[in-house]
């Protein structure tokens, strides 16, 4: 298993862009939930539900990116655990 977070040894540097990111996607799902409340035209919310969708792409990207490039440093002898770390966390990018 992949963990991640506080023992991640970037956890300091990495995530609080990371979760910037989030932040942002949950602001704009709320907004994405008062249009629909307040009954607003259709492409107005699909628009703002794919710019909250690409938040959260990016946001995924980025995390995984971070534990990639920190978990498989240059040079590094990589075991058959580690390329299993990588093969799970690569199906979701």
């Amino acid at each position: 298993m992949v963990y991640c977070g506080v023992s991640h040894p970037t956890a300091d540097s990495a995530n609080p862009e990371i979760v910037k990111r989030l932040r942002r996607a949950i602001g704009q799902l709320n907004t994405v939930v008062a249009m629909i409340e307040g009954h607003r035209d259709c492409a107005e919310v699909a628009m703002q539900l794919q710019a909250a969708e690409k938040a959260v792409m990016q946001a995924k990207k980025a995390f995984i990116h971070e534990h990639i490039a920190h978990r498989f440093e240059p040079g590094d002898t990589v075991s058959r655990q580690a390329l299993s770390e990588l093969h799970e966390i690569s199906k979701y990018l």
